[in-house]
Order: structure tokens, then sequence, then C-alpha cells
């Protein structure tokens, strides 16, 4: 029951953020560097060494941590609209309105809380910043109170609309248990 809470944890919490998912096995190497290959992710998310990008305006810095705050908090807050106004309605990774259909059976059948680590922004231009971050999420079924907990690297990726800084698309890479 456990394994099988778990696959379905990441699979609502994944949808839940219009995530594009590589699982980690034997493959995930090939896997990421596909992701790279196709531009998608513009850096390697292997080994302990994730390095912030020198050309980050501190002003702009500050907009984008702010903005992959609440989108965090605002899914943990279960605020279907406060988490809408996170997401770009324009995404590249995801449909809008898909992903808050998923975001609200989400909400309904499981107690989410997700907690970002090691947050750094790894690539950034003016129109696109992407956002490393150790996640560890927490589950809980409201059925049946069972509890499961997974860890993984996601990489969310920013674009700039007006002013505001949406997640566009959002990579997470699954640790073996």
């Amino acid at each position: 029951m456990k394994k099988w809470l778990l696959a379905v944890m990441t699979v609502l919490v994944l949808a839940a953020c219009g995530d594009t998912e590589q699982e980690t096995d034997n493959g995930t190497e090939k896997d990421t560097q596909e992701i790279i290959d196709k531009g998608t992710v513009g850096f390697e998310v292997m080994g302990d060494s994730i390095e912030e990008a020198a050309n980050v305006p501190a002003e702009e810095k500050e907009k984008i941590l702010t903005a992959f705050n609440e989108y965090i908090d605002a899914f943990n807050a279960e605020d279907l609209d406060r988490y809408g106004e996170t997401t770009s309605k324009n995404a590249k990774g995801f449909d809008y309105n898909l992903d808050l259909e998923e975001a609200k059976k989400a909400f309904e059948m499981y107690a989410i809380n997700r907690q970002a680590d090691d947050v750094t922004i790894v690539k950034y231009d003016d129109k696109e910043a992407q956002v490393f971050a150790n996640l560890t999420v927490d589950m809980t079924e409201e059925e049946t109170d069972t509890q499961v907990s997974s860890a993984g690297r996601q990489v969310t990726v920013f674009v700039k609309e007006d002013a505001d800084w949406k997640v566009s698309s959002v990579y997470y890479i699954g640790e073996n248990e």
C-alpha cells in the first residue's frame, strides 16, 4: 500500500504543479542529459554542487526568490486562487487550467506539505530564471490517514510576465528510496 501511495503522491504532486517528471533509476543521467540537450533546462542536476548564476541583479534575485516562496507557500496553504496567481497562463510546461484542476483534486484528497531547501537561482536572463531546490514532500491521504514522504531535486522555470515572475514549467527528479 505504501509503494502505491508513494507513486500516487508523486503523480498527484507533480501533476498539481504542472511538472515534467524524470524518475531516478539507472537512466537518470541519460534522462537529465536529454532534458538539457532539448534546451528546457540549462544546467545539469547531478552531484552535490549547485552553482548560483552570477549575473542575477540583486533586485531581480529578490523578486524571483519571493515568487518561488509564494509558489511553495500557496500550494502548502491549499489556496487555489493564490496558487493560480503564481503560475503562468501561457506556461510552456503545462496547461494552466488543467494544472488548477489537478491541484484542486490533490487539495481535496491529500494534506501536502512541500519544503524547499538549498534554493538557488542557477540560470538567469531578463525573461527567464531557473530555480533549483532540494524538495521534501510530506503527504497524508485524508481518507485513510496514510502518510508518506519523498525527496528529490526540482528545477522551477520562471518567466517574466509584465513585472512579475511566474512558474512556466517544473522538472522534478525523485530520489530512490
